[in-house]
């Protein structure tokens, strides 16, 4: 009696394991922030268990549109969970270096006019291309386009995932790409592209998107892509994921462009092929707003929507959750996992394109 009561006790273990092992894998993902951290409009990448936190610094009292501002550079913090904690953010290199394509500081190049620079963006050249493990940072420096309408992207060698970048050998190097498309000067993000060289969706300056095929080393355009993606206009910082259960692109985007604005909609559009042709939802009826369907959010949990990541499987939309000011030092991050349900149904049915975000 006393070992079936044990085989029972043992049987009953072993269900009580398994429905708890399924739960936690049916798990829902979760949402996420970072505050305290002077790191904006950047990303985040998983390298080796640790989490690398990119972004721009602010702290040293940067003011957007402000001329001969200080530039504070660009910044990045470790952590072992995107929960934290953060580490103190350290420099990928030195504000006070030579951009070798104006033969001025980067205090001058991004502070003089008081254009800024933005974005920082670090890829791995691993998996595609020249496969050599080299990291690359790009960003942009809007004031080369405002000069003279070359493009406002430049992309650096790196020595690893928290550099240096630029300057140090062996890898650091700066260079001016070569772009066709992506010729403007907005926000922008590189797209992973599986085995095939990453692809940059890009702002251009009518506040219309486009798309641009980067080379083998991933530091110039190929001149392969498109413009006026999904007819979208008055948009700007698309960033965009390959939707793991249905193999679909999807790319959100800024709905509207706006300069720290607080609750602007995040917009989305799909495609089955990266490089497009990209579609976004249109609505219909009497004076029905363009962005009824197309906004997955309404208010992107008050902040606005940056770029699109993925950690350990789970795409995740960006949100700097901006406080209005020139400066931008006490700023916020937000997580909102991306979950799309591949909606099929037409006017008159349901429309609800993603798993609700916690935050509206």
């Amino acid at each position: 009696m006393k070992a079936r009561l044990a085989a029972l006790g043992l049987a009953l273990s072993i269900i009580a394991g398994l429905i708890l092992s399924g739960s936690s894998a049916a798990a829902a993902p979760t949402a996420f922030n970072i505050s305290g951290i002077d790191l904006h409009d950047g990303m985040i990448v998983e390298s080796g268990g640790t989490y690398y936190l990119y972004g721009t610094e602010y702290g040293c009292g940067f003011q957007w549109g402000q001329a001969n501002t200080p530039w504070c550079g660009f910044g990045v913090s470790t952590a072992t969970s995107p929960s934290g904690p953060w580490s103190t953010p350290t420099l990928l290199f030195d504000p006070n270096a030579i951009d070798p394509w104006t033969n001025t500081t980067w205090v001058s190049e991004c502070g003089s006019t008081g254009a800024g620079c933005f974005n920082p963006r670090m890829i791995q050249r691993s998996g595609w291309g020249a496969n050599d493990g080299v990291w690359i940072l790009w960003f942009n420096a809007p004031a080369d386009y405002n000069r003279n309408r070359a493009n406002a992207y430049y992309a650096l060698g790196c020595n690893g995932p928290a550099g240096p970048c630029g300057y140090t050998a062996p890898y650091g190097s700066v260079h001016k790409p070569n772009l066709w498309v992506c010729s403007g000067n907005g926000d922008f993000s590189i797209v992973p592209n599986g085995s095939a060289p990453p692809v940059m969706l890009c702002t251009m300056p009518d506040q219309t998107l486009a798309e641009e095929q980067l080379d083998t080393w991933g530091t110039n355009g190929t001149g392969t892509g498109s413009t006026n993606l999904a007819g979208l206009t008055n948009t700007e910082s698309p960033g965009a994921y390959q939707d793991p259960g249905t193999g679909t692109w999807i790319m959100t985007y800024s709905d509207p462009n706006c300069g720290y604005c607080q609750g602007a909609g995040t917009g989305y559009a799909t495609a089955t092929n990266l490089l497009g042709p990209w579609t976004a939802p249109t609505n219909t009826g009497w004076s029905a707003p363009a962005t009824g369907r197309r906004d997955l959010s309404a208010t992107s949990c008050g902040g606005q929507p940056r770029t699109v990541i993925t950690l350990d499987g789970q795409p995740y939309q960006t949100i700097d959750l901006w406080t209005g000011s020139a400066n931008e030092t006490t700023a916020g991050l937000h997580y909102e996992p991306l979950t799309y349900q591949h909606p099929a149904g037409g006017s008159g049915t349901l429309w609800q394109p993603f798993t609700p975000w916690t935050c509206g």
